[in-house]
């Protein structure tokens, strides 16, 4: 089938209404559309997801997310069909509000079937990336194959607009992990979903690049202490802050030994360029580029992800568009220069920039500087350098979109400066996680 992005700007949805005494979004709200294109491609999104079991793909804050009817078997199996998921991690439901959650929880006159300890959750990051486990009622309006068998199921409530308002028009609570095929890097532009599954569904509701650039964060307040499943968007500090919750228990980046995953990203791996991936843990040394160069010697192209301390191509003496500058780091002089390539958006221009990371710069996070490396090594190798900065939501946002590029480049190992994490379930807790997930080498 033909895959198509359909453009829509979220600012111009329409306006939002909600009644005064009911907190915003939270409850319930309504959009008085504008006539406009982007409301008819969220319209015909919203039939597909109410008609079809083909899957669609949709921006939330966190990534893009691969959405069918949480209520329907048939639906949900195609999700896992399009992604190539295993059938044993579980799905994440959306909701557009609270009354359409008790919905799901089988609600009740006489009580508020929400757990009590989640409500401080919801009042301070709904809607927001924050993923609460629920039990499962008895005669589940949900389809079995989104517990993946479990008691228990996760729930949240997207901060995207465009995602509440595709909720809210599809009239069901979606399921949707990340819009990418399995294992692979999470996709946070609409590109990055046409990549893996273009010709698997029909439609992708484009709505710029993601906010946070990682998945939300999950926690399990029905066990205790509560426990952070996946660290993400919502950070462990922010979480203890709330009644109930002051003494969460933060992520550990360790196995899952359970048969049945209790939240995705738990058992299996995640995130994955197809190039190998070496980490270099925060702390440990900078690499030795010499290492580094009989390390790759068999290999044609690399690529380097710098965040804080490591220098522009590990230091390598570097050709200037042969006008040598010598690196003053101690780098031997019978070590091979690398030779910078002027590549078209140096001069300002975007068309040497693949649309894979066009969200990234639109976060102002460096493209890749190429160089080729041509004295002592047995052929060239090219060499693609990525500075994601000092910031830790700028490597956040930047990291997917990068590992794709550098994907899409051809490049066949990647050298990764690690973040420190020791804070716990933080934004760095999230990158690391995720950074922990794809590499095969960790150093």
């Amino acid at each position: 089938m033909e895959t198509d992005i359909l453009p829509v700007d979220p600012s111009k949805l329409g306006k939002i209404s909600f009644r005064e005494d009911m907190n915003a979004l939270i409850d319930e709200w309504s959009i008085d559309y504008e006539p406009s294109g982007g409301f008819e491609s969220l319209r015909r999104a919203a039939i597909e997801l109410a008609s079809t079991d083909t899957p669609v793909a949709f921006p939330t804050e966190t990534v893009y997310g691969l959405g069918a009817d949480a209520t329907r078997s048939s639906a949900v199996r195609a999700i896992f069909a399009a992604k190539g998921r295993p059938a044993d991690n579980p799905l994440i439901v959306h909701v557009h509000s609270i009354p359409q959650l008790r919905e799901l929880l089988g609600r009740s006159d006489s009580s508020d079937p929400i757990p009590e300890i989640y409500k401080p959750l919801i009042r301070k990051f709904w809607p927001g990336p924050l993923t609460i486990i629920l039990p499962s009622p008895k005669d589940s309006i949900l389809a079995p194959e989104v517990t993946a068998g479990l008691s228990t199921f996760g729930a949240r409530m997207p901060r995207s607009i465009l995602a509440l308002a595709l909720i809210k028009l599809a009239g069901v609570p979606l399921a949707a992990p990340s819009a990418n095929a399995s294992t692979r890097p999470s996709p946070t532009a609409a590109e990055h979903v046409k990549d893996d599954l273009h010709g698997l569904i029909r439609t992708i509701i484009d709505g710029g690049p993601c906010e946070v650039g990682v998945e939300s964060t999950v926690v399990d307040g029905l066990s205790y202490p509560p426990t952070i499943l996946r660290p993400g968007g919502v950070t462990i500090e922010q979480l203890r802050e709330c009644p109930g919750w002051e003494g969460v228990v933060g992520y550990k980046d360790s196995p899952e030994k359970r048969t049945r995953p209790k939240a995705p990203g738990m058992k299996y791996r995640h995130y994955s360029p197809k190039a190998t991936v070496v980490l270099y843990e925060a702390g440990t040394a900078l690499p030795n580029a010499q290492g580094i160069l009989e390390q790759v010697a068999n290999h044609t192209s690399i690529g380097i992800i710098r965040t804080k301390g490591w220098p522009l191509a590990l230091g390598l003496s570097i050709d200037w568009n042969n006008g040598l500058a010598q690196q003053k780091n101690g780098v031997p002089k019978s070590m091979p220069i690398a030779k910078r390539t002027l590549l078209e958006n140096d001069n300002k221009k975007e068309s040497g920039i693949s649309n894979l990371l066009r969200s990234v710069i639109q976060h102002q996070t460096p493209h890749p500087e190429h160089f080729t490396l041509e004295k002592g090594v047995n052929s060239p190798i090219d060499l693609w350098d990525v500075d994601l900065g000092t910031q830790i939501d700028g490597v956040a946002r930047g990291l997917f979109s990068t590992l794709r590029e550098l994907d899409k480049k051809g490049v066949e190992v990647i050298f990764v400066e690690g973040i420190d994490d020791r804070n716990g379930g933080d934004i760095a807790a999230a990158v690391m996680n995720r950074l922990r997930k794809a590499a095969e080498v960790k150093i």
